[in-house]
C-alpha cells in the first residue's frame, strides 16, 4: 500500500481546532482555564464519576493516587503483569515493591483466582492493587473489587486504554478507589498526551489535585507543607480532548467494528485466536489482539510490515522485565503463553473494510 496503515492513529472530530482557537483568544494556555474544567465535567457525565481531576499523563494520575492512598516506603502493590509498564513505574516513584500477578485465560487480564490464592499465602498484606484493563477489555472486575473489599485493599483501575468499556453497565475506572485513564496519541481518544484521575472520594480528588499543582498553600504569596508536582493538563490540551469526548461513543463503535471484521475474515483460521470478551460486558476493542499456534508473531509482523502496515508483540509481562527480576510474582505462565504466541493488529479507527481485508489476506497467505 501506498499510505502506511499504523497500529492506532489519531482520529480527530473536526471540533478540536475550533475549540484550540478559543483557548488562543483567552489567552488561558496554561494548566487552568475554561476547556480543563470542560474535558473533566464531560468525562464525569460520559462514565458517571463524581469527581475527576485533568493532569498531563495516566501515569502521574496513577502516581498521584498512590501518593493520596499513603503508599509509601516498602509497602507491597499488586499489580497485573499483563500490562504496559506505565501501569506500575508509579510504584517505584514510591519506593513501593510491585507485586505480579498473572493473567487468566478467559480475560487475558488479571486473574480473580490467583489474586485469591495469593492473599491466602503472602506474608506480607497488600496495601493496593493496580489492575489493568488490558487492550480496552474488562477485566472480571466485580470479582476483583469485592476480593480487595475483604481484604481492605485499595484498588486502582488502570483504565488507560478502556475508555468506553462497561461491565454490566458500569464503566470501566469506576468500581474502584480511583480509576486512570489516558489520552496518549495512541488511545481511543487523544490529547496527544494527558490523563484523568476518577474518584467517589471527593476529598481524595482535592488532595490530588493539591499535589498536582506543586503542592502550594492557599495564601497570597507561595508556602509549602509537602512537595507536589507540575502534573495538570493544559486548557489547549483539554481543548481537544472536548472535541474528542463528543464523538466518544462512535469511536467504540467502530473499534468495535474493526474487530468484526477481522474476527470474519480470519475465523476459519484455527491456529488463530481472539482476545475473549466476557459475558456481560462491552471492551472498547481499542487494539485488535490475537494470538498464533503455530506461526510465530515475528514472522507475522514482518510480512505486514513489508505491505506498509503496523502491528506489534503483545505486551512483555512485567515479571519477565530486567528491571523486576528481584521483584515478587505469582504467575502461571498464562501472560509467558500470550507473549509468546501473540501480536496486536492495525486497528486505527480511519480504517475501512478494504484495509481489514488486505491485512487479512496477508496474515492467511503466511500462516503454518
Amino acid at each position: 500500500m501506498k499510505n502506511r496503515i499504523f497500529l492506532n492513529s489519531p482520529h480527530m472530530s473536526g471540533n478540536e481546532i475550533k475549540y484550540i482557537e478559543k483557548v488562543f483568544e483567552s489567552n488561558y494556555i496554561a494548566p487552568l482555564g475554561e476547556y480543563v474544567n470542560k474535558f473533566e465535567e464531560s468525562i464525569k457525565n460520559y462514565i458517571k464519576s463524581e469527581n475527576a481531576l485533568a493532569v498531563n499523563s495516566g501515569t502521574a494520575a496513577i502516581h498521584l493516587a498512590l501518593r493520596v492512598l499513603g503508599i509509601g516506603n516498602g509497602d507491597d502493590v499488586l499489580a497485573s503483569t499483563f500490562t504496559f509498564i506505565g501501569s506500575v513505574n508509579a510504584i517505584l516513584y514510591q519506593n513501593a515493591n510491585p507485586v505480579f500477578i498473572d493473567s487468566d485465560n478467559k480475560s487475558w487480564n488479571l486473574s480473580p483466582e490467583l489474586l485469591e490464592e495469593y492473599l491466602k499465602v503472602c506474608e506480607k498484606k497488600p496495601k493496593a492493587l493496580i489492575l489493568t484493563h488490558l487492550y480496552g477489555m474488562c477485566a472480571d472486575i466485580e470479582k476483583i473489587a469485592e476480593i480487595c473489599k475483604i481484604h481492605n485493599i485499595y484498588l486502582i483501575e488502570d483504565a488507560a486504554e478502556s475508555l468506553g468499556a462497561t461491565f454490566n453497565g458500569k464503566h470501566t475506572g469506576t468500581f474502584g478507589d480511583f480509576g486512570i485513564y489516558s489520552f496518549n496519541g495512541n488511545k481511543i481518544i487523544t490529547t496527544s498526551g494527558g490523563g484523568m484521575l476518577v474518584s467517589p472520594n471527593k476529598n481524595w480528588i482535592e488532595k490530588a489535585k493539591y499535589y498536582s499543582t506543586q503542592a502550594k498553600e492557599p495564601f497570597l504569596y507561595y508556602e509549602h507543607e509537602e512537595y507536589g508536582y507540575n502534573y495538570r493538563m493544559s486548557n489547549v490540551l483539554a481543548a481537544i480532548g472536548v472535541g474528542q469526548m463528543e464523538i466518544i461513543e462512535e469511536r467504540v463503535s467502530k473499534k468495535r467494528e474493526i474487530f468484526n471484521w477481522y474476527n470474519e475474515n480470519l475465523k476459519d483460521i484455527e491456529e488463530i485466536n481472539f482476545m475473549p470478551e466476557l459475558k456481560n460486558s462491552r471492551g472498547n476493542r481499542w487494539l485488535t489482539a490475537v494470538t498464533f499456534e503455530n506461526t510465530s508473531y515475528e514472522k507475522i509482523i514482518k510480512v505486514l510490515d513489508e505491505i506498509n502496515v503496523e502491528s506489534r508483540p503483545l505486551w512483555k509481562p512485567m515479571h519477565m522485565q530486567p528491571l523486576f527480576k528481584n521483584s515478587k510474582s505469582f504467575v502461571d505462565g498464562t501472560s509467558e503463553n500470550l507473549f509468546k504466541k501473540g501480536l496486536c493488529l492495525a486497528s486505527s479507527t480511519t480504517q475501512t473494510k478494504n484495509d481489514v481485508e488486505f491485512i487479512c489476506n496477508t496474515i492467511k497467505k503466511n500462516c503454518n
